[in-house]
């Protein structure tokens, strides 16, 4: 954002353009959420701070009972801050939590994304009591004390009803915390020219069908089973449902073949199952290895009931030996977890990894308290040389060349058994159609919680979600032309 307002007043905007719609938005965003009523507008020293008064001078001419406080003194103001101020007629009172008495509106522009030190003494005093009280916030930027980066609380940060920023959303604004304390996300346009990006050449997206929707298989005439990819699945003789699930899933994501190697104890289970699952009898990695030997099971997924043990492990080496796409999960993953670089040492082709935040630990535990959800991410990508798709309500996908996609698409209703098997799943069959790593697990993540999405009762499990993935997937081909209007 510093790079692109920059670019912006290079390119002949003002920076005084810049904040004066910056608070013009935030004015406008309270007056179409609330009735006038006694509010309270929260600056801080720097330029969020100049966003507040402007906001606060637009709401005044609008009618509305408007008290500024400012933390630190006028005079001390500089640069746009300062020029904002002067618009100001009014008083700017020190912040106080007795500001908050009788329960105001407040317009929160005391810190914005770059604040990069807790928030304490007194602007931490007048949070805490925002928060007590559950009063009204809508926030400039970001709410006060969410670093726009990692989306960590810098010691504390209010629950906003709204948030408004600028230009492009913040990484901070779909973490976990960012999720819970920006409310309904406002990005609105201040001025700055979208090709400023153009230089800036950003790495992180917000995931949604307009980034992969053209790479999905379409159904051509001279199209056969083989041609839409052979997922291989490799099963345990126990949670023998794992597999089935991710088989079923793979299926439904449009590859052609599924077959689930199973141990010979466990075939008779497989073979009563969905009928069209092909069933291998897979005892032994010798046996394995003699499977894949057919170049034509491009897709090979190990995880999913496969077990913690050496059949797995040796399973995962000669999985990744092919050179072939591989997804890696659940037990693939664990079986690693008392020496992850040996997972590491073998991955030569396009690979994802699916860990959930427990197996991330194991296999990176030294980046599992580095601040910021998407960076971890990355330098686990980097490190292992997969993607890796971190699961939670703000799944991060990131290769190891730097690129990240976050998705949010999902409702909590996924946090059952057997959900992760079916993401998987529709990962290994994006990735038999010749889905980049990358691409599958963006594609995978996206459709897993539109599947949740449109179930849209109570008692969601994870047999429901596949039979939903073919809606899914038609209302984003009926929606091609346009790119799919996202919730």
């Amino acid at each position: 954002m510093a790079k692109a307002d920059a670019a912006a007043i290079s390119g002949g905007v003002t920076g005084t353009d810049l904040m004066e719609a910056a608070g013009r938005a935030v004015a406008e965003a309270v007056l179409e959420r609330h009735l006038p009523r006694p509010m309270v507008v929260l600056c801080g020293p720097g330029n969020n701070g100049g966003d507040g008064f402007v906001a606060a001078r637009h709401l005044h001419a609008a009618g509305w009972p408007v008290r500024v406080a400012l933390l630190g003194d006028r005079q001390s103001l500089r640069g746009d801050a300062a020029w904002a101020a002067k618009g100001w007629a009014g008083p700017a009172e020190a912040v106080t939590p007795a500001l908050l008495d009788n329960r105001p509106l407040v317009v929160d522009a005391l810190f914005g994304a770059g604040l990069a030190r807790p928030v304490d003494g007194m602007a931490g005093e007048v949070i805490d009591r925002m928060n007590a009280e559950a009063l009204p916030v809508i926030a400039v930027d970001v709410p006060s004390g969410l670093n726009g980066d990692s989306g960590e609380v810098m010691g504390r940060a209010p629950v906003a009803e709204c948030t408004v920023t600028f230009f492009r959303a913040k990484p901070g604004h779909y973490s976990v915390e960012g999720l819970h304390r920006c409310g309904a996300l406002r990005v609105v346009d201040i001025g700055i020219p979208g090709a400023v990006l153009d230089a800036i050449v950003p790495q992180l997206w917000l995931n949604g069908p307009r980034m992969w929707q053209a790479h999905l298989q379409r159904n051509a005439r001279d199209t056969h089973k083989y041609a839409r990819g052979h997922l291989t699945v490799l099963a345990g003789a126990t949670a023998t449902g794992a597999a089935r699930l991710a088989a079923v899933a793979g299926r439904r994501a449009g590859a052609g073949l599924v077959t689930i190697a199973s141990p010979r104890s466990a075939v008779p289970v497989y073979q009563s199952a969905e009928p069209g699952n092909l069933i291998a009898e897979i005892d032994g990695v010798a046996e394995f290895v003699r499977l894949l030997a057919d170049e034509r099971r491009n897709a090979i997924l190990v995880g999913p009931g496969s077990g913690v043990g050496d059949r797995t492990r040796l399973s995962v080496q000669a999985a990744l030996a092919t050179g072939r796409a591989v997804v890696l999960d659940a037990d693939a993953l664990t079986v690693f977890g008392d020496g992850p670089e040996a997972l590491f040492d073998l991955i030569r082709g396009p690979t994802l990894l699916t860990p959930h935040e427990g197996e991330f630990r194991r296999l990176f535990p030294d980046l599992s308290t580095f601040p910021g959800k998407v960076e971890r991410a990355r330098r686990a990508a980097r490190r292992s040389g997969a993607t890796v798709l971190l699961k939670g309500p703000d799944t991060v996908i990131a290769a190891p060349d730097g690129r990240a996609i976050v998705n949010v698409h999902a409702p909590a209703t996924l946090a059952t058994a057997g959900s992760g098997d079916v993401l998987a799943g529709i990962a290994g069959g994006l990735m038999a159609q010749g889905l980049s790593p990358l691409a599958a697990g963006a594609t995978a993540a996206w459709l897993h919680g539109d599947c949740a999405f449109r179930f849209r009762r109570p008692g969601l499990i994870a047999e429901d979600l596949i039979g939903l993935v073919p809606d899914a997937l038609a209302a984003i081909a009926q929606d091609d032309s346009e790119g799919y209007r996202e919730r």
